[in-house]
């Protein structure tokens, strides 16, 4: 796939200005529901696995050198750049896919592939990793692709990444979409391969 024409970008970035992306307020619920709701989602997590990630963006003191490879699209690239980065912040909800009604991690990497660029990509982290194809090594991905996370074999988180190192994800039950960086110990030592979604 080539580069968007100009007009095709310009469509894109003014979509991603102009898109709310901050949720409504939660409705009230009484406090009983609220415990078993939050009991619930506690048990749960992204894709079924431990809602055990760790919170904060700061970068290991040992980082790895990132280098810049440039996306085969750099314009669609760009635009799911910008659209992910957008929505940090956004609450972290189980099986949520809307910036109104918060986002788990494959709910936002759906969200923002179709917001964008209308694509169409399976719906929960374990699916994505079915078609996850060939291992991208670390240093060699680019912006836009999807980054994989989980155990042995398992895999059971995914988010987007964005460059220099880092990837916008959303992690854990209680927490925010959010901006992490690769190195950090957990996502290290959990990462299990990329696809390159844009081509």
């Amino acid at each position: 796939m080539g580069g968007l024409p100009a007009a095709g970008t310009a469509a894109m970035m003014a979509a991603v200005r102009k898109a709310p992306h901050y949720p409504v307020p939660f409705p009230s619920m009484p406090a009983v529901a609220w415990s078993a709701l939050a009991a619930v989602l506690l048990a749960s997590g992204c894709g079924g696995g431990k809602a055990t990630r760790p919170s904060g963006t700061k970068a290991p003191a040992q980082a790895r050198h990132w280098p810049q490879v440039k996306p085969a699209n750099p314009a669609a690239a760009n635009a799911v750049t910008l659209r992910a980065l957008s929505l940090v912040g956004t609450p972290y909800r189980y099986g949520g896919n809307t910036p109104e009604a918060g986002f788990d991690c494959s709910g936002l990497v759906n969200y923002v592939y179709r917001d964008m660029l209308d694509l169409r990509l399976p719906r929960s982290s374990r699916e994505l990793a079915e078609v996850q194809g060939p291992k991208v090594a670390p240093e060699k991905l680019a912006a836009g692709d999807l980054v994989f996370f989980g155990s042995g074999r398992q895999v059971n988180h995914v988010g987007i990444y964005v460059g220099e190192g880092r990837f916008v994800h959303a992690p854990t039950t209680g927490g925010t979409v959010r901006l992490d960086h690769l190195d950090g110990h957990y996502w290290r030592d959990h990462y299990s391969g990329a696809r390159r979604v844009l081509h």
